[in-house]
């Protein structure tokens, strides 16, 4: 079964960008690629627990297991060595992306306190986007009382467009609520 918004992009969305950016061939329509999701632990330095509960919360926001990262090189100012685990990260293709990007844009972003709309200047020069999450409370599955505690989170949509006008008319159709 097809999410909602993958039939919505083929029937509703690449027909009107072929219109709006007079692409000959329904294949130039540019896509979403992938959806990277991000958490960066800096406590994970004193507290190794912290890592088992973020990499958790993001399994259960995504439905897939997290990797973790480690640091790159050593940071003495941070007490950082290399190899240290300094995060996780989940990268989402096909349907669970869609799924994922229905569920962000439909009920979690709403769910923020005082919502106008994200930022449609966070884009990167190459028609990706990216949004900064304060708290993973805003997605549901997450349960308040299990929470240890407040963890950020990046999303980073990667799409196939070749400018920031065509990635921004691409998530707009889609349903991002840019600001106006």
């Amino acid at each position: 079964m097809a999410s909602r918004l993958k039939t919505r992009y083929k029937e509703e969305i690449v027909p009107a960008m072929q219109k709006d950016f007079n692409y000959a061939n329904p294949m130039q329509v540019p896509g979403v690629h992938k959806v990277v999701i991000n958490i960066g632990m800096g406590e994970a330095i004193q507290n190794a627990k912290a890592m088992d509960a973020a990499v958790s919360d993001l399994a259960t926001i995504t439905g897939q297991r997290p990797v973790i990262t480690r640091a790159k090189r050593s940071v003495a100012t941070f007490k950082l060595r290399e190899g240290m685990q300094i995060g996780c990260m989940v990268t989402l293709r096909g349907d669970r992306m869609y799924q994922f990007l229905d569920k962000l844009m439909n009920v979690a972003l709403p769910r923020l306190r005082d919502f106008q709309g994200v930022s449609a200047d966070a884009f990167d020069g190459r028609g990706n986007y990216t949004l900064g999450l304060k708290e993973q409370l805003v997605f549901p599955e997450i349960d308040y009382d299990k929470v240890d505690k407040v963890r950020g989170m990046e999303v980073s949509i990667v799409t196939t467009a070749r400018t920031d006008e065509e990635g921004r008319r691409l998530l707009k159709l889609m349903g991002m609520p840019f600001k106006k």
